[in-house]
């Protein structure tokens, strides 16, 4: 009887003292597992971070893909870029119908949200007298904002004397002078300011 009691003082203290031994394994292995699911988590949000960045590298690919291989627009003088699903089409076309169908092929595109079309209509027989004012206007623009630090990376397009000003520019007043610079050049028609303000970082 003795030793029974022996043996059962012995087991009771066993298991007392492997209890916290216990707690203290489960808890290490915790540790890894809540490590393991942060990390999972972190990759998670860059992989959703690049798969935006490369929806709109995607859109644009393909949007400039259907519009070579489409017989009314075929393409040749249009810019195709795309800001998180908006397509932004520029250049010169030939006529109405090819703007129109454009537009239409672009927002027949997968993942685009809106199209914004600037495409110039400019006649096959004018396209090189106005193709070398535009460039001058371009140069002339690019000239004046440029000497500016706040409007030097500004972009500038011309199509037959309508200037697009595109970029992100600090505050909506550097992006009003910006188009008051473009429109005092000599040719310019118009002046399409698609200039995005630079959203405020946290701190």
């Amino acid at each position: 009887m003795r030793d029974y009691s022996m043996t059962a003082a012995a087991f009771l203290a066993a298991v007392l003292c492997a209890a916290p031994l216990g707690a203290s394994a489960a808890d290490k292995t915790d540790q890894p597992q809540g490590k393991m699911d942060q990390a999972q988590e972190k990759v998670k949000e860059t992989a959703q971070g690049v798969k935006g960045a490369v929806s709109d590298s995607w859109i644009t690919s393909k949007t400039k893909i259907a519009l070579f291989a489409d017989d009314r627009v075929k393409g040749r003088e249009v810019s195709v870029e795309t800001v998180k699903g908006e397509v932004y089409l520029r250049g010169k076309v030939d006529s109405e119908e090819a703007k129109t169908a454009a537009a239409e092929v672009a927002k027949g595109s997968e993942g685009v949200k809106n199209v914004k079309n600037d495409l110039q209509v400019v006649p096959p027989t004018a396209r090189k007298a106005v193709t070398a004012d535009d460039k001058q206007i371009t140069k002339a623009v690019e000239s004046r904002l440029h000497k500016d630090p706040q409007l030097k990376k500004i972009d500038v397009r011309t199509d037959n004397g309508v200037v697009m000003l595109s970029g992100e520019v600090p505050n909506i007043s550097v992006a009003a002078k910006a188009s008051e610079m473009a429109h005092r050049v000599d040719g310019v028609k118009s002046v399409k300011n698609e200039l995005r303000v630079a959203q405020a970082k946290a701190n």
